[in-house]
């Protein structure tokens, strides 16, 4: 079986929104290692005005799960990460090391609200890249500014941002029109990263 990465994950316990607890983590990492998974970037929210877990929690906690999993005979390699969602301070984060790049590279993974218009997307965009790191756009597809036209993907890999998309939005799982839409990207080649975004797996 091939192997993949996960980039965009959401599975240290009881610090986001996808694993409630380390038994649910533990889930998660074995669907994972079933479905070829080899490597994940824990990348938990950070949002203005949440209580979020500082970088140093995030290594922390990453290194004991690490240590944890390998107990179980799972064998996938962590790396720590942010899904940064946009605002203003985002340059200053960044470089007082208050969020976290992924795997510790100059790649950023930052969202937008789903209503914010593509101007201000086109403009945060900009403002990262001007830092000198290289944005993922988390789940483009969703958003509505995003979703109209492939006209916008195209001027954001025109800039130099990479496009992340949903496995789900492929299925359908965020209703049909995405579905189309998320098929006419992929078949124009206009898609960096498919993550499953892990929050989303309900372990059995």
């Amino acid at each position: 079986m091939s192997s993949y990465v996960d980039i965009h994950s959401h599975i240290l316990p009881q610090i986001d929104d996808g694993a409630k607890n380390e038994d649910m983590s533990f889930k998660m990492f074995h669907m994972a290692q079933r479905n070829g998974i080899a490597k994940i970037i824990l990348t938990p929210h950070h949002k203005p005005m949440h209580h979020n877990a500082n970088p140093q929690k995030i290594v922390e906690l990453t290194q004991t799960l690490q240590q944890e999993i390998k107990k179980h005979g799972i064998e996938i390699e962590l790396y720590t990460g942010n899904e940064i969602y946009f605002n203003s301070d985002i340059l200053t984060l960044l470089e007082q090391k208050d969020v976290l790049t992924m795997a510790n590279s100059d790649y950023v993974l930052v969202e937008f609200g789903p209503m914010d218009d593509f101007g201000y997307i086109r403009n945060g965009v900009y403002q990262i890249l001007s830092g000198g790191y290289r944005p993922i756009l988390a789940h483009a597809e969703r958003y509505a500014a995003m979703g109209a036209s492939t006209d916008c993907f195209e001027r954001m890999i025109d800039m130099g941002c990479c496009i992340q998309i949903n496995a789900g939005s492929i299925m359908g799982q965020f209703g049909f029109d995405t579905k189309i839409f998320t098929r006419r990207v992929l078949k124009k080649e206009l898609v960096h990263f498919v993550a499953r975004r892990t929050s989303s797996i309900h372990p059995q």
